[in-house]
C-alpha cells in the first residue's frame, strides 16, 4: 500500500508559525491570494478565525484584542482591495502604538509585472503608517520573517507590522533557509540613577509639581500608582492614559486639553513642574503648543522620539524607569500641600455639573454617569468611536483599572467602536464589554452586527443618537456660523437590529433609562440600546 506524502508549503509553515508564537485567534477576510493559509487554517483547531464583513472592521476587532489583552492582534487578507480596505486600520492602529501584524495576501511574484489584476504595491502603501513592510520572497524563511514580525510588532514603540504574502510562495513548497536572524530582543539593564538626580532635584525644588500619565504607561500601571502614592502628586492624563491611574484615587484629577476637565486643565496652567510619562504631545493634549505647559518646567520620560525642547527628556522604558525611581525613593520629598491645593480644584470642578433635572432631554453626561454608577462592579471594558460621545465618555465614566478604555485617539477612526468591542470581548469573554457610540460612528461599520450574531458576542452597544455629527455640528456652531451640513437622517436602528436577529431597546426619556440597562445586560447576547439625545448639546 501506497501511502501519499504531503507536502509542506510555505502556507502550512505560516500556520504552524502561528501556533508556536501562541495565537488563538486571526481576524480577516478570504479571497484567492490567500486561500491557502485558509485550507491550513481548517486543519487546527487551536487558532479560531473570525470572518468580518469589512477589512477595516477586522483590523479595528484585532486592535481590540491586542489593546485588551496585551497580545498582537492577527489580521488576514487577501489582496488588492481587500488590503486596501485595511490601510485606515493599520494607520489607526500605528497612531496608537497598537501591536498588529498583517497577513496581506498578494498576486503570484511572475505575474507583477505590467497591469494584473488585484496587484498594489504594499509597500508604498504601508511604509508611512506601519512600523515595518516585509514582502516576503523565494529567498526568505517564512517563519523567521513572521517571527521577527511579532518580535517588531510588540517591542519598543509598539506598532502594526504589514507582511505581503505573494500567492505562489505560499502555495509552494516550504525550504527553509539558513540565514541569518534579525531577531533581537534587547534585554540588557540600563542604569537610570544620574537621571533619577536630576528629577528629584527639580521635584524637591518645586512649589506645584504634577505627573502626566500617556497610553506609553499602559503596561506600568502598577508603577504610576506607587510612585505618585508616596510623592503624593496630582496626577493628570491623557486620553490614551485614562484608566491607567484610578480615577477613584484623591490624586486624580482627571483628562487635559481640548476637550479636558477642568479641575485637570487648571492644575495645568498653576503647576511649576510636569513630568509626562509615556506621552506622545499631540495637539489634542497641548492644545496650542506655544501655550501648553509655559509657566512650569516639563520632563518627558518615554521610548519615543525626542521631538520636544523640554528641560529633560529621557529615553526610558517607563516601567524600568519607574521601578527604579521607587528603589530610590529616600531621594524625593513628599509634596502634601499642593495636593490639598489640588483636591480645591477638583471639588469646584465637580460642583459644576449641572443637574438632570434641569434638562428638557437626556443630555450624554448623565445618561454616561448613570452608565457608569450601573455597571462598575462589573468591571466593563468601554469602547468608544469617535465624537462628542467620545469625549464625554473620558469625561464621566470612571475607569479603574489599565485596558478598560480603549477609543480611537491619534487618527480618531470613526467606526472603530463596533468591531474593537467585538475583539475586546473575544480577548475577556468573561468582562461585560460596552460600545459607546454615536448614531453617524455606529453607521460606518453597523455590518458587523453579522458578526456578533454569527459568533454570539455579547457585546452591549450604548447608541447616543442626536441626529446629527455632533462634534462636527459643535465646530460649525462656534466657528462657521451655523453652517450645518450634518443632520442625520437616520434609521430605524431597533429594527436593524431585529433584521440582525439582535436585541434592541429605544430610550426616549430619564425614567427609561435603567430599566433599558436592566434588560440589555441580562440579555444573553448582543443588545442595543439607542437613546436619544438632546441634538444641540455641546461638550
Amino acid at each position: 500500500m501506497i501511502h501519499s506524502v504531503q507536502t509542506k508549503t510555505s502556507a502550512s509553515t505560516l500556520v504552524q508559525t502561528l501556533l508556536e508564537m501562541g495565537v488563538d485567534s486571526v481576524f480577516g477576510y478570504p479571497g484567492a491570494s490567500v486561500l491557502s493559509i485558509y485550507n491550513e487554517l481548517a486543519n487546527t483547531q487551536q487558532i479560531r478565525h473570525y470572518l468580518a464583513r469589512h477589512e477595516q472592521a477586522a483590523i479595528h476587532a484585532a486592535e481590540g484584542y491586542a489593546r485588551t489583552s496585551g497580545q498582537v492582534g492577527v489580521v488576514l487578507v487577501t489582496s488588492g482591495p481587500g488590503f486596501t480596505n485595511t490601510l485606515t486600520g493599520i494607520a489607526n492602529a500605528y497612531a496608537d502604538s497598537t501591536p498588529l501584524v498583517v497577513l496581506a495576501g498578494d498576486v503570484s511574484g511572475i505575474n507583477k509585472h505590467g497591469k494584473t489584476f488585484q496587484k498594489v504595491d504594499i509597500t508604498a502603501l504601508s511604509k508611512s503608517i506601519a512600523k515595518k513592510v516585509f514582502e516576503v520572497t523565494s529567498k526568505d524563511d517564512i517563519s523567521q520573517v513572521l517571527k521577527e514580525a511579532f518580535m517588531e510588532a510588540s517591542t519598543g514603540v509598539k506598532g502594526p507590522v504589514v507582511i505581503g504574502l505573494p500567492r505562489n510562495i505560499l502555495e509552494n513548497e516550504y525550504k527553509p533557509q539558513k540565514l541569518e536572524t534579525n531577531i533581537q530582543k534587547n534585554d540588557c539593564h540600563v542604569d537610570y540613577l544620574n537621571e533619577i538626580k536630576e528629577i528629584s532635584a527639580l521635584l524637591n525644588n518645586a512649589q506645584r509639581p504634577l505627573i502626566l500619565v500617556g497610553g506609553g504607561c499602559i503596561d506600568s500601571a502598577s508603577e504610576v500608582e506607587k510612585l505618585t502614592s508616596i510623592l503624593q502628586i496630582p496626577v493628570i492624563s491623557t486620553l490614551m492614559g485614562i484608566g491607567i491611574y484610578p480615577s477613584e484615587n484623591n490624586l486624580y484629577l482627571g483628562m487635559i486639553g481640548l476637550n479636558g476637565v477642568e479641575a485637570a486643565n487648571e492644575a495645568l496652567s498653576q503647576c511649576d513642574l510636569l513630568i509626562a510619562l509615556g506621552v506622545a504631545f499631540s495637539d489634542r493634549t497641548t492644545c496650542k503648543k506655544n501655550d501648553f505647559a509655559k509657566n512650569c518646567k516639563v520632563v518627558s520620560i518615554n521610548l519615543g522620539d525626542k521631538h520636544s525642547k523640554f528641560q529633560l527628556e529621557i529615553t526610558a522604558d517607563v516601567k524600568e524607569f519607574l521601578t527604579q525611581c521607587i528603589e530610590k525613593q529616600d531621594l524625593f520629598a513628599p509634596q502634601e500641600k499642593w495636593r490639598m491645593e489640588a483636591d480645591f480644584l477638583k471639588g469646584e470642578d465637580e460642583e459644576f455639573l449641572i443637574p438632570e433635572e434641569n434638562y428638557t432631554r437626556l443630555h450624554s453626561s448623565y445618561v454616561l454617569e448613570t452608565l457608569s454608577e450601573f455597571t462598575k462592579y462589573y468591571e466593563p471594558i468601554v469602547v468608544t468611536d469617535v465624537g462628542q460621545h467620545q469625549m464625554l465618555t473620558a469625561q464621566f465614566f470612571h475607569f479603574n483599572k489599565p485596558r478598560k478604555f480603549i477609543t480611537s485617539g491619534g487618527l480618531g477612526t470613526m467606526g472603530f467602536g463596533l468591531p474593537a468591542a467585538i475583539g475586546a470581548h473575544i480577548a475577556n469573554p468573561n468582562t461585560l464589554v460596552l460600545n459607546i457610540t454615536g448614531d453617524g460612528s455606529f453607521q460606518m461599520n453597523l455590518q458587523e452586527l453579522a458578526t456578533c450574531r454569527e459568533h454570539h458576542i455579547p457585546v452591549k452597544i450604548i447608541i447616543m443618537n442626536n441626529g446629527y455629527l455632533g462634534m462636527v455640528r459643535q465646530m460649525q456652531e462656534k466657528l462657521y456660523n451655523r453652517r450645518y451640513q450634518v443632520e442625520m437622517t437616520n434609521p430605524d436602528f431597533t429594527k436593524i437590529a431585529e433584521a440582525y436577529d439582535l436585541f434592541a431597546i429605544r430610550v426616549n426619556a430619564k425614567e427609561e433609562l435603567i430599566p433599558a440597562l436592566e434588560k440589555a445586560i441580562k440579555h444573553d447576547g448582543t443588545a442595543i440600546i439607542d437613546i436619544a439625545i438632546d441634538s444641540f448639546e455641546n461638550i
